[in-house]
């Protein structure tokens, strides 16, 4: 099979979407305090970021420009390979371990706070795309989708940039970040399947 430029800008933006329907499925799950089968969802996630590499990745060998939005998208890939392991192999063991030793509490806690220093970076940089390609539809005439992607995007590296800095105890609640770095996602993938129709 050939992977010519727009199928692999196509794929990418297929990935993007496969990753906002798996967070948002999780997100409704949690808020109707439904059982989340967590291994199921994140070790999907943690499939379709492993692609998103390959296939982001590409693109930024194939793009004749804005080279710095695709390595924006491939390293929030890799970031969130990351996350989504400490996730699924470390979450689980150390709430037990805190549960049964209390001394090891800070310990779970600790590995929370790394998942989630990682998580934040993975969105920032997914916003940072988003503001890229946001910019991009903009000055090619798409002032809708592209302002809006575009000021999501740097909503959404403002908010994980404070979380970073911060810290979870900050000011700013966790969920606000995540939820525009979601947004910031979606409307990229938006920009990049119109980029690959105009290829």
């Amino acid at each position: 099979m050939e992977f010519t430029k727009t199928r692999t800008i196509q794929l990418t933006s297929y990935l993007l979407l496969g990753l906002v329907m798996t967070q948002a499925v999780y997100t409704a799950l949690y808020v109707a305090q439904i059982n989340v089968p967590r291994q199921l969802l994140w070790g999907l996630e943690g499939l379709l970021f492993t692609t998103l590499i390959v296939f982001a990745g590409t693109a930024m060998l194939q793009a004749k420009n804005h080279h710095v939005g695709w390595v924006a998208i491939a390293f929030s890939a890799v970031l969130n390979v990351v996350q989504v392991s400490v996730g699924v192999t470390l979450f689980e063991p150390f709430g037990e371990a805190a549960g049964q030793v209390e001394a090891l509490a800070p310990t779970a806690g600790a590995v929370v706070a790394f998942s989630f220093m990682i998580y934040n970076a993975a969105k920032f940089l997914l916003g940072f795309a988003a503001l890229i390609f946001g910019l991009v539809k903009k000055n090619a005439g798409a002032k809708m989708l592209g302002g809006l992607t575009a000021l999501v995007g740097a909503v959404a590296m403002i908010a994980n940039a404070l979380l970073i800095v911060f810290g979870r105890d900050g000011f700013l609640q966790p969920s606000v970040a995540g939820a525009t770095g979601v947004f910031a996602t979606l409307l990229l993938a938006l920009c990049l399947m119109s980029i690959a129709q105009e290829d």
